[in-house]
């Protein structure tokens, strides 16, 4: 089973990610970009691009079962966000993604400042692309929203359903 989870910045997406992962005793694919640009001043809209490889080779060293902390329609919006343009790297790995299913994290939780953090006014308009973009993409997806307690709750009972089927 591959779960993805989503949504803009400061919404809950890690906290999520690491306690499902812990939950169904899967390895943990942590956000790529974290790491690459923890040690740059700046970065260029080619850097998403290299962010993108490094996501995608991670997923592959996972395997067939994992929880990833974020997903390519978080590359998509960001490089549209902020630079207008989207690359064909980026578009293909969208396509290309399957989860079986994916947690959209709702901004009603409040924002946490970090240094690699740049949207903390514009969340909810942010969420509404990620929504949009899922839908249209017709992925499974389910909104998280509410006390950490509700979004544990709701994964719950979405992954039993989804062992269900």
């Amino acid at each position: 089973m591959k779960i993805a989870f989503t949504g803009p910045e400061s919404c809950g997406k890690s906290t999520m990610a690491q306690w499902c992962a812990l939950q169904l005793n899967l390895p943990l694919s942590s956000e790529f970009a974290r790491d690459y640009l923890q040690d740059k001043v700046d970065y260029e809209r080619n850097d998403l691009d290299e962010i993108t490889n490094g996501q995608l080779a991670d997923w592959q060293s996972k395997g067939d079962h994992f929880v990833a902390d974020t997903e390519m329609t978080v590359m998509k919006i960001w490089s549209e966000y902020r630079y207008q343009h989207v690359s064909m790297k980026i578009l293909e790995a969208c396509e290309m993604q399957i989860f079986d299913h994916y947690f959209l994290c709702a901004p009603d939780i409040p924002w946490e400042s970090d240094p690699l953090r740049e949207n903390p006014s514009n969340r909810q308009e942010l969420f509404e692309l990620y929504e949009a973009e899922l839908k249209k993409m017709n992925r499974p997806f389910t909104v998280l929203k509410g006390s950490l307690k509700d979004r544990e709750n709701v994964v719950k009972v979405t992954l039993e359903n989804l062992q269900k089927s």
